[in-house]
């Protein structure tokens, strides 16, 4: 087995595990910014290389991979990791970043990405002063470590600490943000519970039928009023195809709301207004409190950390077939330890065919083949959803899915 064994590492930050971007030499009329101490972050429990499937070296690191990268504007970690390994849900096992500098998390457009092979083992750090030296490069200080055993077309450069320069170019993230952004900033989910106890929509100024931005609208049940609200409408049910059991309800997302006037108790109307309508707006339509959660925009993408087994729910746009960026919804959640960075396996049915040279031509049931991967980048108690980030062939709802 490949294994990897980092002595000094501390890996920080929940969203991305990259390291911060090297910058040109300074000149000495520049200001210099010194570098800032952070607190590290939790950090989610990463399983080393050797615990990870693959016994050889070959089974971890790409074909072809680059003797060096340079980022460019538009690069997301998970292109960048695909470049050098097989896996790239890899990438928090074999990264090495220098924990002196600001911001040792975050890798930005110019940063330049070298990988080593240390006794047999992947490292990747950044090229230049914001890297972090692999055991047995020569220190600034002239001690030098064991030998390494470096790949061919690899470069060994010895590094010395010292200030930097912080851009002000924005990190590169994750996944692509632009296939997610609308589920991290808006309710799609909502249970029974929550339909019942819900304030709902009984009237708009005038008695209109519709509503829209900058109407006047008056809820009741209002329990416990606060300044602002997501106006949603039920729609589909997220039906366990295991169970049967019903998970929760898509919810459609109308318009924002600000509270005016609170009614006196439950059942006295409450006033509010309407701040920016997506749809229209009708009565008995529902009002959530504003999702205040902890928005996630960069991911630690990893295994999970417990066994995870289920099947694929829905998916968004109403299409048949699944494919790369397409966001899905699974029946799985939060109570069966998934987290936002966990990667699983999408995996197809194996096809029944019949065994011509068996009695009666049996039928013979294929094995399952891995369709794609996904990432989980949204959860819930019950289900999540998640992104395709690689499409091997076409996936489908009811599709199962497992540790990859």
């Amino acid at each position: 087995m490949v294994s990897i064994f980092l002595p000094s590492l501390m890996i920080f930050g929940s969203l991305s595990l990259s390291g911060c971007g090297s910058q040109p030499a300074v000149q000495q009329e520049a200001p210099i910014v010194q570098p800032m101490a952070t607190e590290p972050e939790t950090q989610p429990d990463l399983a080393p290389i050797e615990d990870q499937p693959g016994d050889e070296i070959s089974d971890v690191i790409a074909p072809n991979y680059p003797e060096r990268y340079v980022v460019v504007k538009g690069d997301t970690l998970w292109d960048i990791s695909k470049r050098f390994l097989n896996d790239p849900w890899l990438w928090p096992s074999v990264w090495h970043i220098n924990p002196a500098i600001r911001n040792p998390h975050l890798i930005y457009p110019g940063d330049v990405i070298v990988m080593y092979v240390v006794d047999g083992k992947p490292y990747i750090t950044l090229d230049g002063q914001a890297g972090m030296e692999p055991q047995g490069v020569v220190s600034a200080g002239g001690q030098t470590a064991p030998t390494i055993e470096v790949k061919p077309g690899l470069k060994v450069v010895k590094l010395s600490p010292s200030s930097r320069v912080s851009g002000i170019e924005k990190a590169i993230s994750t996944i692509p943000m632009s296939a997610i952004r609308p589920f991290l900033d808006r309710p799609r989910v909502v249970t029974e519970d929550m339909l019942e106890d819900a304030p709902y929509i009984v009237s708009s100024y005038e008695e209109h039928l519709i509503s829209s931005t900058g109407n006047r609208i008056y809820a009741r049940n209002l329990t416990d009023p606060i300044n602002t609200y997501n106006i949603v409408r039920p729609g589909k049910e997220y039906i366990d195809p295991e169970s049967g059991d019903v998970l929760g309800y898509e919810a459609i997302y109308l318009a924002d709301a600000r509270l005016v006037e609170a009614g006196k108790d439950e059942d006295d109307p409450s006033t509010l207004t309407v701040t920016k309508a997506l749809r229209e707006v009708l009565n008995n339509d529902v009002l959530i409190p504003y999702e205040q959660r902890d928005q996630m925009f960069q991911f630690t993408p990893r295994s999970p950390e417990t066994e995870v087994k289920g099947q694929i729910m829905d998916v968004f746009n109403g299409v048949s077939q699944i494919g790369q960026y397409m966001v899905v919804v699974l029946n799985r959640g939060e109570d069966d330890g998934l987290a936002p960075g966990h990667v699983l396996a999408v995996m197809r049915k194996g096809a029944e065919v019949y065994d011509s040279k068996h009695f009666f031509f049996s039928s013979v049931e294929l094995p399952d083949e891995r369709a794609g991967i996904m990432m989980v980048f949204k959860t819930y108690k019950n289900l999540s959803y998640a992104l395709i980030m690689e499409a091997n062939r076409a996936m489908h709802v009811n599709d199962r899915f497992e540790n990859p």
